[in-house]
């Protein structure tokens, strides 16, 4: 099963948005090895002693989906950038749950790729998911570009299939979002010196 086409990929998908539930399953152990590679992805951004493991994340991440019943994905890289948001949505309310229990603490997040002068900074993952969802009032394309290159980690062609934009576009609203994200984050103090 494992050597299926991207278009059987979209068949399934296709299925589970018709209502067949063993579909989901079939396409999450397809892709599993791609979740945790995902999920990796975002604990390694995560501080060291974070609780969460991968296979928890792709886990949890696949019970939200179960939960809110068949989306219209168009393809896997679709499936793969909602499912990398609900491991973001995870971490982020993990996060919160942490500072409410330790009111000085939060989950820090390294920042890598925002802007170049941030790379040696550290980023509170509570004010990034804040500042997001600003720039998602602002701007919804690039608040979804900025999710799906940094948090879900495609490339900018994926992502411009994803968003159904040119390559172009994606390039200029991401350098658009990256300096919006600077400013906001630096303004908010949500990083460390």
């Amino acid at each position: 099963m494992q050597d299926l086409s991207s278009s059987d990929i979209t068949q399934l998908l296709s299925k589970w948005q018709e209502g067949d539930e063993q579909a989901l399953n079939d396409l999450v152990l397809i892709v599993y090895p791609q979740l945790r590679h995902l999920a990796h992805q975002h604990l390694r951004k995560e501080r060291s002693d974070h609780t969460l493991q991968s296979t928890a994340l792709v886990h949890e991440a696949y019970l939200r989906l179960e939960k809110q019943g068949a989306l219209k994905f168009e393809n896997r890289s679709h499936f793969l950038a909602i499912c990398s948001q609900l491991m973001r949505q995870i971490l982020v309310e993990y996060a919160r749950g942490r500072r409410a229990a330790k009111r000085d603490g939060g989950i820090k997040l390294a920042l890598e790729g925002i802007v170049a002068a941030a790379k040696s900074r550290g980023t509170d993952l509570i004010a990034l998911d804040d500042a997001l969802t600003q720039l998602a009032k602002l701007d919804t394309q690039q608040a979804r570009i900025v999710e799906l290159r940094f948090f879900g980690g495609l490339s900018i062609e994926e992502t411009a299939v994803v968003i159904g934009v040119s390559t172009a576009t994606v390039k200029r609203d991401w350098a658009a979002a990256r300096v919006w994200l600077y400013r906001e984050l630096n303004k908010t103090g949500g990083h460390e010196a």
